[in-house]
């Protein structure tokens, strides 16, 4: 399940990121065949470290096992928007890795990526929501606080993944791209 997720979050991760380049659909599909099964898997180890601690700090006793299925089985909804993908590709072709619709841009074609947009930002919020009720459950801890304490783990997430890249950035140079 997190190598699912992890190729469907490369692919909304691409999606939102803004580039000039042109990149096919095909070295998509392929990068986020290679990159995401690794970045899921490795993503949800590391958050099952940080969810784990987060819940022991706060008086919950739960395995590192039962935090790391939470997190894999409560991103399926995320796992799902690889279907969504596939039928937009199906209906609309490489508009639906497109950063922005073209102004030229049929209307059946802008409903499909809008609805698009809607389904993957829907499944979004019902992962989130599995998490903090698999959090309530496994910590028996009351949704308030599970809520609390997801939106602290994923603050602690994003503060390793920035550290992270700086010592990337610093100990192999020509790894990240300098900024425009």
């Amino acid at each position: 399940m997190a190598a699912t997720q992890g190729i469907g979050n490369y692919l909304m991760l691409y999606q939102s990121q803004v580039s000039d380049t042109h990149v096919s659909v095909s070295d998509i599909i392929a990068n986020s065949l290679r990159i995401g099964p690794i970045a899921g898997i490795a993503g949800a180890l590391v958050f099952s470290l940080i969810y784990g601690r987060l819940g022991a700090r706060i008086g919950g006793n739960s395995t590192r096992n039962q935090v790391f299925h939470v997190l894999a089985y409560g991103g399926l909804p995320v796992a799902a928007t690889l279907l969504l993908w596939g039928l937009a590709l199906l209906l609309v072709g490489d508009a639906a890795l497109g950063q922005a619709p073209a102004a030229d841009v049929d209307g059946f074609v802008l409903l499909i990526l809008r609805l698009q947009f809607a389904a993957n930002l829907l499944l979004l919020f019902w992962s989130v929501v599995l998490q903090v009720m698999g959090f309530s459950e496994i910590l028996a801890l009351p949704v308030r606080k599970a809520l609390g304490l997801w939106v602290l783990g994923q603050l602690v997430g994003v503060l390793v993944a920035f550290f992270l890249a700086i010592l990337i950035a610093i100990l192999f140079p020509g790894v990240v791209p300098s900024p425009p």
